[in-house]
């Protein structure tokens, strides 16, 4: 008999009842050290009392409006992402799944009001992950993510992660645009160089194909700035965001130059619940916290401190680890055993982590975590990899 919720989840036996910072307690009262935070999503730790003193407060005002209507908080956090970054222009969303099928839609209609109709092609790369619905999982492709939902959606080239002679064939005058994340997330944690990401803003300027960046994991601070392209000196054309920008409430938005969204205009895109007031007061506060430069300093030296004791810990299990990816607090131990091993060893210690390809597993605690919560994460992932090695 199947189950009341739809079984497309294999959950780990653990429920939750309340959480504080970067620690989560079950409903026999143990305390687990979450360094998942929700796959990045709750970027200022549990029950924030910044968060939720703007939520309450919200809340006991006003939840929803539609769009039909001018919304204050929305246009207040749109204000706030163009004014820290490349974009002119912000539509919310309430993931970054539908950030994803706007981004498409973007391009798409760009070229279209050019002139091109026929210009849809987009270049992606395997191993990517931009969301579950029929234009994420075309641009992804991956025999998990699109066996058995066909036919697919056209208008996706598909390229080797990394191949940039590939690249450089596959872009030409015809192409629509270029779809990348800059740091690989459900991939693996692999990180773009910053001379590729140049390189690729230089072929799309070349050609006139737009790029579209997915920050939905790396960004939002993760890195140790706002967005990771601008540790490249580059800026994409559209970009998507979510996760961390609602701090745990679902948001999400597409931000975008003015020359980029030319052809969005009234009546070709809506949301009914996206930008609502509730979501975008949330959203306000921690964009309010998250973009302070002193925050992300501190972003900068704690992962510092977290990836020198991964690599400590790395050197100490030889057998277990391989190495340390990634870049600011979206960080991953490169596996020698499955990393289910590893994320289930975590648990008997009461450490949160999060498996991804490539034999990775992911690290995304709080950007604001304390250094003792850091100090205690690499002690009981050391128990944990320690248990691992006596188990092979």
């Amino acid at each position: 008999m199947i189950a009341p919720v739809l079984p497309t989840y294999n959950r780990a036996p653990l429920e939750f009842t309340s959480g504080e910072g970067a620690w989560l307690t079950t409903t026999d009262g143990t305390r687990y050290l979450d360094l998942g935070a929700g796959i990045a999503v709750n970027a200022l730790g549990h029950a924030n009392p910044d968060l939720v003193a703007t939520i309450t407060e919200q809340a006991g005002k006003l939840w929803h409006v539609s769009n039909l209507y001018k919304i204050p908080q929305q246009e207040r956090l749109a204000q706030a992402l163009v004014d820290a970054t490349f974009a002119d222009t912000v539509f919310f969303t309430n993931s970054g799944t539908e950030a994803t099928e706007l981004a498409v839609k973007m391009v798409r209609k760009y070229w279209y009001e050019k002139g091109q109709p026929d210009r849809v092609e987009i270049v992606t790369f395997d191993g990517s992950f931009h969301g579950r619905s029929s234009a994420a999982i075309a641009a992804s492709g991956g025999e998990k993510m699109i066996k058995g939902f066909g036919p697919l959606l056209p208008g996706f080239t598909r390229l080797a992660w990394g191949d940039m002679a590939a690249l450089k064939a596959a872009v030409t005058e015809t192409t629509a645009a270029v779809m990348l994340e800059p740091i690989v997330g459900e991939g693996g944690i692999k990180v773009w160089p910053d001379a590729e990401l140049k390189e690729i803003r230089a072929l799309c300027d070349a050609t006139g194909a737009l790029l579209v960046l997915d920050e939905v994991q790396c960004g939002m601070g993760r890195t140790g700035t706002l967005f990771y392209h601008e540790q490249a000196g580059i800026t994409p054309d559209i970009m998507t965001v979510a996760k961390g920008i609602g701090g745990g409430f679902p948001l999400g938005a597409v931000l975008a130059t003015e020359n980029a969204a030319s052809g969005m205009v009234a009546g070709t895109h809506g949301s009914t619940y996206g930008g609502n007031p509730l979501g975008c007061a949330v959203g306000g506060k921690v964009m309010e916290i998250v973009a302070d430069p002193a925050f992300l300093a501190e972003v900068r030296r704690k992962s510092g401190l977290f990836r020198q004791g991964l690599e400590a810990l790395v050197a100490a299990h030889p057998d277990v680890f391989e190495g340390v990816r990634g870049e600011g607090l979206m960080l991953g131990l490169k596996c020698k055993v499955a990393p289910a091993d590893v994320v289930k060893a975590g648990y008997g210690e009461q450490v949160l982590t999060v498996p991804a390809a490539e034999n990775v597993v992911r690290l995304l605690p709080p950007l604001n975590i304390p250094d003792a919560d850091i100090a205690e994460a690499l002690a009981r992932l050391d128990r944990a990899a320690s248990a691992v090695a006596k188990a092979a």
